[in-house]
């Protein structure tokens, strides 16, 4: 567990990482961005505020922590590599027992997860959105001073068009996009060790042409990374390191470049957990 329990938290940046549909690879991007980070040197949390789709905890190591709450705030689970993690998964009895709630409680939570949660100091607040544009995204937008977003899509024009929608209410709620994640465009031939096209759908254009943004890395398709429980930094193909540290070295300088100011501390914490 965290050893982080000031009432205050000083987080300097808060990225999302959002996509306008599921299985596109979003939680994977979100956990590669802040582990390349925190290889980086920087000191990195991580809020998973995809209430009904949980996954970071796994991704990260850490799915069989629980919660905890010190009296005033909830308590962040740290993975090994020093990553501040809260999920809705470390306070529920079974990873598999499903969050059925209604929008407004779902916002609650993650806006809890926000202001009640003793984050202590950061460099970086990774917010991993739940995918679309409904209640727990306005909450999150309107309650957390994003500093930016991160897209994640596949190269297919139904996907692309359905994550523009995100790409429009990030921008409707004043937080700059600050480029695409393309997934799953490539995966190496096992015989010949070529790259193959694994879709065809986006004729005459590329991802970041058809969004309107920036591409911040392009992560092929691995079986590695597709079927693997955990996403363990350590022992991640040096491959996957390289190009994960290439997508934190273009995130960084796209916030950095959004002109957007630091994040205010939150609230005093309400006492209350969810």
């Amino acid at each position: 567990m965290s050893d982080q329990t000031t009432s205050v938290n000083k987080i300097k940046r808060i990225i999302g990482v959002a996509s306008g549909k599921g299985g596109v690879g979003k939680s994977t991007v979100a956990v590669l961005l802040a582990q390349a980070l925190a290889a980086r040197g920087r000191s990195v949390g991580i809020m998973d505020a995809d209430i009904t789709g949980p996954s970071v905890p796994r991704l990260l190591g850490v799915g069989s922590f629980r919660g905890d709450f010190d009296g005033e705030r909830l308590v962040p689970v740290v993975s090994e590599n020093g990553i501040k993690v809260v999920s809705i998964n470390f306070y529920v009895n079974d990873e598999a027992t499903p969050v059925v709630w209604r929008g407004p409680l779902m916002s609650k939570a993650v806006d809890q997860f926000w202001s009640d949660t003793a984050w202590g100091e950061l460099d970086y607040l990774i917010v991993d959105f739940p995918p679309g544009t409904g209640d727990v995204q306005i909450t999150a937008f309107k309650s957390l001073p994003v500093n930016g977003v991160v897209v994640v899509a596949t190269p297919q024009s139904l996907v692309s068009m359905i994550v523009a929608k995100a790409v429009r209410m990030a921008g409707m709620m004043d937080a700059p996009v600050l480029g695409v994640v393309e997934t799953m465009a490539t995966m190496t031939c096992p015989h010949c060790g070529k790259p193959i096209d694994l879709f065809e759908s986006l004729p005459g254009t590329t991802i970041q042409d058809a969004l309107g943004v920036p591409k911040l890395a392009s992560l092929p398709w691995r079986p590695e990374i597709a079927q693997a429980l955990e996403l363990r930094w350590e022992t991640l193909p040096q491959d996957i390191k390289s190009l994960a540290d290439g997508m934190a070295a273009e995130t960084e300088l796209a916030v950095a470049q959004s002109g957007k100011k630091q994040a205010p501390e939150a609230p005093a914490a309400q006492g209350s957990a969810t």
